[in-house]
């Protein structure tokens, strides 16, 4: 598959995630805590290289692409370098539109667990200061109401290239892998 096509194939799981994901947050009245951004701050989110072929194709087509690669590679950080502390509005992802399958998912999406059943992951603070919109989600998903299931979609995003969803990576490593991969493929067209 050409990788333009690549593309458009991972933002279309994606466009179906965050319709998904909207209903669900309809349904269950959960959402993130205005410029909240902290389920970001963890040092050991891992992603895939494809999750992020979207932001790196961006990224090539703006002419930024040998900048954030020298600022990936340079960098030691742990946290997602995408991320702006500094940003003010809903979140804090300097380019949201461009996030990864991880960052979909994580807060609005369900594991199935070892006896088959799913479970909502989500993080503490929804979990504390949204505790009865928690509860009645956690009901409504035993009972078999819709909620995107986080293995159905990596396997939607393994269909398109199996090879750059083969391994995870730190999620910087992840977005530097996306762009050399851009970078590599047109180098040779």
């Amino acid at each position: 598959m050409e990788l333009r096509a690549k593309v458009f194939a991972v933002e279309k799981v994606f466009q179906t995630l965050d319709e998904e994901i909207a209903k669900f947050q309809e349904g269950s009245s959960l959402h993130c805590k205005f410029g909240c951004g902290k389920c970001c701050f963890k040092a050991d989110i891992e992603a895939t290289t494809l999750e992020f072929l979207p932001f790196a194709f961006h990224l090539y087509q703006s002419n930024k692409a040998s900048e954030w690669y020298e600022k990936l590679k340079a960098s030691d950080a742990e946290i997602c370098l995408i991320l702006n502390p500094a940003r003010e509005g809903a979140g804090l992802c300097s380019e949201y539109p461009h996030r990864g399958l991880i960052c979909r998912l994580f807060g609005y999406s369900a594991r199935t667990n070892k006896y088959g059943m799913r479970e909502l992951v989500t993080c503490q603070i929804i979990k504390t200061e949204q505790t009865s919109a928690y509860q009645k989600a956690e009901i409504q998903i035993e009972a078999g109401g819709n909620i995107p299931v986080m293995s159905d979609y990596y396997m939607q995003l393994h269909a398109i290239d199996f090879e750059l969803t083969q391994d995870f990576y730190p999620i910087n490593l992840a977005i530097r892998k996306a762009i050399e991969t851009v970078v590599h493929y047109y180098a040779y067209r």
